[in-house]
């Protein structure tokens, strides 16, 4: 699939620069005898460069969701393929460098907020102290923290959708896949997250997300591509695709209406006709977020979510800790060592917990192992 604008084609360019490669991606879903039923995606090819955010869009049914699970290892390309990271999607220490928001968050609705962003951070194997550190940080950038004992399940949807927000960079991910971030925000809560992901890909990280407010993928995206009917109908980099070189237009000043009409009289000899005139307009997010910062001035807070506070710390900064125990899982399957260790003896002593952790993790457990969390044993 070339890309718009005479830019090079997918198979021209060093297949190393990339963090997600597809190329002749397709996938059809069957039915119980094996017929074919959908092809959902069709030989569909991109590459994503490190740092770069990238969108794809589509009206429903599209496959843009079926792609993003192809690209999590969630599903099986039935032909072509694709590399995440340089590695299959499916690998464990791919994984453990992708955070995920799905269109509808999975969230435990009988854990708080704090509970919940505990757990996701015990799989990704960090210690207590780190976790605290980013769970406080994650819930003050995602306005949640004055609601950060109030259980998940009483959340509204668009509370839900920051909690599933910090939870899918719980882990300060290289690659976060975004299914529809912005859906159920309020406008400030989608001014946010736009900056968020703006600030993520000037760290270097990488984002492709999908999206159909199209308005919020204009003010982020470097590039797109629009699919129908699984296929990629168009591919490039926003001013590529939208950049209308047939027309121009000039700011002035506030002018005198005589120095205005003598502006206009020397435009209308150049190009022939009377030019259009008009004042520029404010975007209405803009000043929707301008009224509401001026309210919440003069008012207490909402009970509902903030406006939320700065980008997390931790996201911000350059540095970032190796996985312990994810290192032992795939060390496995790296071709280096001879014999791989047990895991157990890669993994550093854990940390003493305090006696609050101690309890959330005893509730942990018994949900995991499926017991009743009011029972005791």
């Amino acid at each position: 699939m070339e890309e718009q604008a005479g830019s090079m084609t997918l198979t021209e360019r060093d297949s190393s620069a990339f963090v997600v490669e597809a190329r002749a991606l397709t996938k059809v879903f069957r039915d119980f005898w094996r017929r074919p039923k959908v092809r959902a995606v069709s030989e569909v090819s991109f590459g994503i460069r490190p740092g770069e955010v990238f969108g794809l869009l589509g009206p429903n049914g599209s496959g843009k969701t079926t792609t993003l699970k192809l690209a999590l290892g969630l599903l099986h390309p039935t032909e072509g393929g694709i590399r995440v990271l340089g590695r299959s999607p499916r690998h464990v220490r791919t994984k453990a460098r992708i955070g995920y928001l799905p269109e509808e968050a999975c969230l435990y609705p009988y854990l708080s907020a704090e509970e919940a962003l505990n757990f996701y951070g015990r799989l990704f194997d960090l210690n207590g102290r780190e976790r605290r550190q980013r769970i406080g940080q994650l819930l003050e950038m995602t306005g949640l923290l004055h609601a950060r004992n109030r259980l998940v399940g009483e959340y509204s949807k668009g509370m839900s959708r920051r909690i599933g927000l910090a939870q899918a960079l719980i882990n300060d991910p290289e690659l976060v896949i975004l299914d529809e971030p912005t859906s159920g925000l309020d406008p400030m809560g989608c001014r946010q997250v736009k900056d968020l992901i703006r600030t993520l890909a000037g760290r270097g990280k990488t984002v492709l997300l999908s999206s159909h407010l199209l308005a919020d993928v204009e003010d982020v995206c470097d590039r797109v591509a629009i699919l129908y009917s699984g296929k990629i109908r168009a591919m490039g980099a926003m001013n590529e695709l939208l950049c209308d070189t047939s027309q121009c237009s000039l700011t002035l000043p506030e002018l005198p209406p005589a120095e205005l009409k003598r502006v206009l009289g020397v435009i209308r000899e150049v190009i022939g006709e009377e030019p259009a005139v008009s004042h520029p307009r404010k975007e209405l997010e803009t000043f929707f977020i301008q009224v509401v910062n001026e309210a919440r001035e003069q008012t207490p807070e909402s009970t509902g979510s903030t406006a939320g506070g700065e980008v997390a710390a931790y996201l911000r900064s350059a540095d970032r800790a190796e996985n312990p125990l994810l290192e032992s899982l795939t060390r496995a399957s790296a071709p280096e060592p001879p014999s791989p260790p047990h895991v157990q003896s890669a993994v550093a002593p854990p940390e003493e917990t305090p006696p609050a952790d101690k309890e959330a993790d005893a509730f942990l457990q018994r949900l995991v192992q499926g017991k009743n969390p009011e029972a005791r044993d």
